[in-house]
């Protein structure tokens, strides 16, 4: 796309709306603004008034704010057209934009807004970005506050977008440009035999360096969840109660429920939150021997259940308590456990303990490995104690404050930068270490640590992300 072009869009959702909001932005919008309000705006100042069309007639009423560059959130001049919210309205709006952007101004006999087009996705916080107002980070937090399905992600995306995880990277980042000004100043006067490692205290700046950027990537960790959310499949064999561990972990009827074993033919999904973390719960058709299958719908509901399960983050296999010295029923549960991916993280939940007289797991015919847990899906005793145990899975604890939301090419970053810290590490303890490598593990550092803020982002990457984004953000 062309970055220098003028665009606009309608900033609003799609639909219908008591306010809708379009959206301008570029260099020298003085004169688009005295053909759509009919004078000039007093910058950052709400004027109200009529949006014209061609002939001078009014279009609507409603509020025109004009900010000049760099003042604005493009750093480019921003005019914001507020009408009622109407989508034939703000289509005629946006035609009118463009429209008066190709008339020709008398006083010059140029156009009066030359080039201005339709904005791509992320366009207008793409352009915020590379005009320094804000960095990638920022950036993508604008994207994670409107997605934020918790309340928990919605806060934590506000302080990214605020720059408290910018701030912390920039903090590990200046302490990198020290260290690396120190060992490669001595690598460039080595005849000054200054013992660098000793007398600049290089050991303890790197060990103090690598366990604050411990502590972030523990909380960038704990911000990627908040984000993504934890994917949990509910397995196991048909009638095992999957269905109505999905409804009582819901609050709601969502999965159809019956004596019938195989009631469940195809995946069931719903998202649930618990401490502010999304959990996309997903109850699936009933395991059994392949040759056991009813029919052919049941052999390919089968199938998509051992897809979900291998796309898991964590795994609650189901077993029925009220079986659980059938001989058949526990070898078909130990053959089901053996397929398990060996990746993903399995909860042994073991349901209806409201049907035993002892709901314990003290008389099981088989213990499996791995964590366990007996509940009633019927009547909710255990649901505290596997929600509890799904946050440990997940390495969640509990949610300070200062979380930050973060994406997962965040964490891979910092995990980067950790492991070229730990290469630095190993050469500053070494009594001969090479400096020269030492100093490149110290860049390469340095520069995982700014793809995070876009100090060193491939062009690429910045489409990746912001063609996510809706148009008019």
């Amino acid at each position: 796309m062309d970055r220098n072009s003028p665009i606009v869009a309608v900033a609003t959702a799609p639909g219908r709306g008591a306010v809708g909001i379009v959206r301008v932005s570029g260099q020298g919008l003085a004169a688009l603004v005295q053909a759509l309000c009919g004078r000039a705006l007093l910058p950052r100042l709400a004027t109200y008034g009529p949006l014209r069309d061609a002939k001078g007639e009014a279009i609507d009423h409603g509020l025109a704010i004009y900010f000049p560059g760099p003042h604005s959130f493009t750093g480019e001049d921003v005019l914001e057209l507020q009408a009622h919210g109407g989508p034939v309205v703000l289509q005629l709006l946006l035609a009118r934009c463009l429209e008066a952007a190709r008339e020709v101004a008398a006083d010059t006999g140029r156009e009066r807004l030359p080039g201005l087009r339709v904005a791509e996705p992320g366009e207008f916080t793409q352009r915020a970005f590379l005009n320094d107002k804000i960095d990638l980070a920022q950036a993508e937090a604008i994207a994670d506050l409107i997605d934020a399905s918790t309340e928990a992600a919605a806060r934590s995306a506000t302080r990214s977008l605020g720059g408290a995880f910018s701030k912390q990277i920039e903090l590990l980042r200046d302490q990198l440009i020290n260290l690396r000004m120190l060992v490669e100043a001595t690598l460039d006067f080595p005849e000054e035999e200054i013992d660098f490692l000793e007398k600049a205290d290089a050991r303890g700046r790197l060990n103090r360096v690598a366990a604050t950027l411990d502590q972030v990537l523990q909380q960038a960790r704990q911000g990627a969840l908040l984000r993504e959310g934890l994917q949990v499949v509910l397995a196991g064999q048909p009638n095992a109660g999957k269905s109505s561990l999905l409804n009582a972990l819901a609050g709601a009827e969502l999965a159809i429920v019956t004596p019938i074993a195989g009631t469940t033919r195809d995946k069931v999904s719903q998202t649930i939150q618990i401490e502010g973390v999304p959990l996309h719960v997903v109850d699936t058709a009933g395991l059994r021997a392949e040759h056991e299958a009813s029919d052919e719908v049941e052999r390919i509901g089968m199938a998509r259940s051992w897809e979900a399960i291998a796309q898991a983050d964590a795994v609650l296999f189901l077993h029925d308590l009220t079986r659980s010295q059938d001989a058949a029923y526990v070898a078909a549960d130990v053959q089901i456990a053996g397929k398990l991916p060996g990746g993903v993280p399995v909860i042994h939940v073991f349901n209806k303990a409201d049907s035993l007289a002892v709901g314990d797991l003290q008389a099981l015919a088989h213990e499996p490995e791995g964590p366990m847990l007996a509940l009633s899906a019927k009547t909710g005793d255990g649901l505290e104690a596997l929600r509890r145990m799904l946050l440990e899975q997940a390495g969640w604890q509990a949610a300070p404050e200062g979380v930050f939301i973060a994406r997962q090419r965040h964490v891979q970053a910092l995990r980067l930068a950790r492991e070229h810290l730990e290469g630095a590490q190993q050469h500053a303890n070494q009594a001969d270490g090479a400096l020269d490598l030492l100093a490149e593990e110290l860049r390469l550092a340095h520069n995982a640590l700014g793809t995070i803020t876009g100090a060193f982002t491939p062009d690429d990457l910045l489409g990746e992300i912001f063609t996510r984004f809706c148009i008019g953000k």
